[in-house]
């Protein structure tokens, strides 16, 4: 194999130690707070201070997207507690020897002319600027980004399952997707929270330096008999180069922070970015360059510099000009090119209620007769059918470059691989009417959800932080309920510019089709389909089927796996469950008890669809007055049955506490868990899954062994 540059073998080798120099970092950190340290190591450290402002100003012209830095509110956090520590060693030296090495002196001499006034009114400017105009501006982007970004999750994992659901992406791919939103989500939270150190950096250093200057004249009046002005000069200028060598590494850092969190659209890096948008249209260069040769030709005004900067601008707008015109021959060039190369496609019309739609007016097509059978017919039900408009025909015939069926197809697959439940056939027809552009999903004759397509349309869905308008037909996305246009093919590209999220129509229905059969998987699993279940288990593991239905019937094996996938417990591991059941069984053959008990033998798949992206599960605990008032109320078992007599009232306010705990946990980005006890796992959650969706209702017993638990509060 070839060896490794020696660039690469050195960075790697630092890498390996990365971890020594934070933790040496640190300790000198501390160390800078209590014990002095010699001038020149002042020196050295305060040109790395002003270094790690200049680079990570520069790094973030270079990022495109705000994760490509996903460490720097940690860098912000640790640049701070250093500036602020340096602040610390140089406030001893000056008050204590009157002297901070040769950078204090060099700032308080050299950069402001050896006058203290023209050096405190520079320092204020810098701490002004950095305070309202920078951090304050990044502190308000940061925040109402964090807000969007979590506003935007539901569209973005929409548009993750509409690609996973077309075959764009493969479920690797869909996974990773899924982690960069939670990672950008954590990242501007970071970011909102990160902004308030820079901010009392900037009020620390305005603290110190009164602070200093104040010593300092008290220092050298009273205890070495210098005379005031004497005095005011000598620590007023090493106060004010103190101030000055921290300010303008802190005004660095704040403007990389506003730098990170404003570039949120970025197709490539600052530079190209700039160089982009200023040229991209050449008629604003030509008013520029007017309005410049205006104010140079007013007398009074210097002509020089105004009619040099008219004649770069019209140059420029020229030049911008010349190039849109030769793209625009070359378009149309290849263009004609590919007309002239293809033939016209004879067209289909569709086919049955939809080309009947189409007949001409006044004609009317003859009934035909109706037989017995073709009435026993229409008494069968589809599990699951999807009635179309004759418009959105053309999306599902493949005749006509339709590829819905082939959507469907990876959405059965795909359900089978994450509830292990296989989706009958869905029968597709026509429907004159309903809309031309409306379907309904059925399930077992049921209306489970209705929606409208415009197939030569793309669906641009506001998900949080697009402000600019967008020209559409106003609607509301099917699955999720959220706000939405239906936008023309060409507007597409600005669209997706503008930060929408944009997709197909197959892929709006094909999300929509997920959606219902998740939330009606346990209708769509028939005792048929357990008996197909079953012979396959059977296969493998014919000792465990034997004993299972020698205990339940397929009937009550059904019922327990509809109350797993209910609350969206996958069934794929039939061994597991089915083993439980033949154990328990014989106990007793109350459907309630047989799902607690499997519920509690898959404890290791639970556990990890209610952890976080750390691997914790993060949960609200029901207090120990709400369990025993729940045991109180019930009149019976989960083995023989049970009854509950509880005020509704009282039931109503461990409602909404439950409801606002919850809340909270989302607005965290954090599995939505509530952890009871195992005697109440069940109660709690029929009381609840009427008004509360969405939630993990988890009992002791269900976790595994090993997983750790942090306790985000408990419901009083």
């Amino acid at each position: 194999m070839p060896e490794a540059a020696p660039g690469t073998a050195m960075r790697k080798k630092v890498q390996s130690y990365s971890d020594i120099g934070v933790a040496l970092l640190m300790v000198l950190i501390i160390i800078m707070m209590i014990i002095p340290l010699p001038t020149w190591l002042i020196d050295l450290l305060l040109a790395m201070n002003i270094t790690l402002g200049v680079v990570t100003l520069l790094v973030t012209f270079y990022v495109k997207r705000a994760l490509d830095l996903s460490i720097f509110p940690t860098l912000l956090l640790i640049s701070t507690l250093f500036r602020l520590s340096l602040n610390v060693s140089t406030t001893r030296l000056i008050l204590l020897y009157g002297n901070a090495g040769e950078l204090i002196s060099a700032f308080g001499n050299f950069v402001v002319g050896g006058n203290y006034v023209v050096g405190i009114i520079m320092f204020l400017i810098l701490v002004i600027i950095q305070m309202l105009v920078i951090t304050k501006g990044a502190e308000r982007v940061a925040e109402v980004a964090a807000r969007f970004t979590l506003d935007a999750m539901p569209g973005k994992q929409m548009s993750i399952d509409a690609d996973l659901n077309s075959g764009l992406i493969d479920e690797q791919g869909a996974k990773q997707r899924r982690q960069d939103i939670q990672r950008e989500a954590d990242f501007y939270g970071a970011m909102d929270g990160a902004s308030k150190f820079v901010k009392g950096d900037a009020i620390a250093g305005l603290i110190i330096t009164t602070i200093n200057i104040v010593g300092g004249l008290s220092i050298g009046i009273f205890m070495r008999g210098m005379d005031a002005a004497g005095a005011a000069a000598h620590y007023s200028l090493l106060t004010v180069g103190d101030g000055l060598v921290g300010q303008i590494p802190a005004l660095l850092m704040s403007t990389a922070m506003g730098v990170i969190v404003t570039r949120a659209a970025a197709s490539s890096e600052l530079g190209p970015d700039l160089i982009n948008s200023f040229t991209k249209y050449p008629r604003p260069l030509y008013m520029a360059a007017a309005m410049l040769m205006s104010l140079g030709l007013i007398p009074g005004l210097p002509t020089v510099p105004f009619m040099t900067l008219s004649f770069l601008m019209g140059a420029l707008g020229y030049t911008v000009s010349r190039e849109a015109n030769v793209q625009a021959i070359e378009a149309e060039e290849q263009q004609a090119a590919q007309g002239a190369g293809t033939q016209a496609l004879p067209g289909g019309a569709p086919s049955g209620a939809a080309a009947g739609a189409q007949a001409p007016a006044g004609e009317q097509p003859k009934a035909e007769p109706v037989s017995p059978d073709d009435v026993m017919k229409l008494l069968t039900v589809e599990p699951m059918e999807a009635e179309i408009g004759y418009a959105i025909i053309p999306l599902i015939d493949p005749a006509q470059g339709g590829d819905m069926l082939d959507r469907i197809g990876t959405i059965r697959k795909q359900m089978a691989l994450e509830m292990g439940i296989v989706v009958p056939p869905i029968r597709i027809r026509d429907n004159i009417q309903i809309k031309p552009t409306e379907y309904i999903l059925r399930v077992k004759g049921a209306e489970a959800g209705r929606g409208e397509l415009l197939p030569d349309h793309y669906l641009a869905m506001n998900t949080g932080g697009v402000e600019e308008d967008l020209i559409g037909v106003p609607t509301k996305e099917p699955a999720f309920g959220l706000p939405a246009l239906w936008i023309s093919p060409d507007l597409r590209d600005k669209a997706e510019a503008m930060g929408y999220t944009v997709v197909d129509a197959p892929s709006v229905l094909a999300t929509h089709l997920s959606e219902v059969i998740r939330k009606n998987g346990a209708e769509l699993l028939t005792r048929q389909e357990v008996q197909k279940l079953t012979d396959m288990v059977k296969e493998n593991a014919p000792a465990v089927v034997g004993e299972l239905l020698a205990s339940l019937t397929l009937g009550e094996i059904q019922k327990v796996l509809q109350n797993l996938i209910r609350e969206q417990i996958p069934i794929r591991d039939l061994v597991t469950i089915f083993e439980s059941l033949a154990d328990y069984g014989k106990m007793s053959r109350s459907v309630d008890f047989l799902t607690e008990r499997a519920r509690e033998s898959l404890a290791r798949l639970i556990s990890l669809k209610i952890q976080g992206a750390d691997g914790v599960i993060t949960a609200f605990t029901l207090s120990p007055n709400w369990e025993q008032k729940i045991m109180s109320g019930v009149d019976g078992d989960l083995t023989r049955g049970w009854q509950l007599n509880l005020d509704p009232r009282e039931v109503q306010k461990m409602i909404s506490a439950i409801s606002k705990a919850m809340d909270e946990l989302v607005m965290k980005n954090l599995p939505p868990v509530l952890l009871v006890h195992p005697d109440v796992r069940l109660i709690v959650r029929r009381l609840i899954e009427g008004s509360i969706a969405n939630i993990f209702v988890v009992s002791y017993n269900e976790i595994v062994h090993g997983v750790q638990i942090k306790t985000a509060g408990m419901v009083e």
